[in-house]
C-alpha cells in the first residue's frame, strides 16, 4: 500500500510520528510537506495529496492541519476525492467501511488515539453493497458543477 502524507505547520510533530508509525509498519509513503513550522496554506498540502491519489500513484492519505476540518475541505476539492476529518477510531472506521473514503484528516490540536486511529484506517477495508449507491450519488454530484 502506497501512503500519501501532507501536513501544515501545525500538523508537522503529528506527521513525523505518523511516518515513524508507517515506517515502523513497514508502509511506503511518500512526504508532500510541510517541513518546517514556518507558516503555510494548508490547501496546496491537501490538493497535492488529493490529486496524486485520484491519478493513481497513492491509494491512501492521510492529512493534518489544527482541526483537520480545513484540510478536509480543501481535499474534497478535487474531483474523485472522499476525504474524511476524523476524531476517534469508529469516524476512522466508518469513513473506510460506509464511505470508502481514500483519505483520512486529523487534526494535530485534538487529543485523540492517532496511531490507533491511521492503523484502523489503513487496515479497514470498504463493504460496498447498500453503500456503493449512495457512493454514486455522491459522485454523480461531482458532475453537475
Amino acid at each position: 500500500m502506497r501512503i500519501a502524507l501532507g501536513s501544515d505547520h501545525r500538523g508537522l510533530e503529528l506527521k513525523k510520528k505518523i511516518i515513524n508509525q508507517l515506517e515502523a509498519s513497514g508502509y511506503s509513503y511518500h512526504d508532500f510537506g510541510g517541513y518546517t513550522a514556518e507558516s503555510v496554506d494548508f490547501p496546496d498540502y491537501a490538493k497535492a495529496v488529493a490529486e496524486a491519489i485520484v491519478k493513481g500513484d497513492y491509494e491512501h492519505g492521510i492529512l493534518i492541519c489544527g482541526t483537520g476540518i480545513g484540510m478536509s475541505i480543501a481535499a474534497n476539492k478535487v474531483k474523485g476525492i472522499r476525504a474524511a476529518a476524523c476524531c476517534d477510531v469508529f469516524t476512522a472506521r466508518r469513513a473506510r467501511e460506509h464511505n470508502d473514503a481514500q483519505i483520512i484528516c486529523l487534526g494535530a490540536e485534538q487529543k485523540a488515539p492517532f496511531a490507533e486511529m491511521v492503523e484502523t484506517f489503513l487496515t479497514t477495508k470498504y463493504e460496498g453493497g447498500r453503500h456503493q449507491r449512495r457512493l454514486d450519488k455522491i459522485a454523480g454530484m461531482e458532475q453537475v458543477c
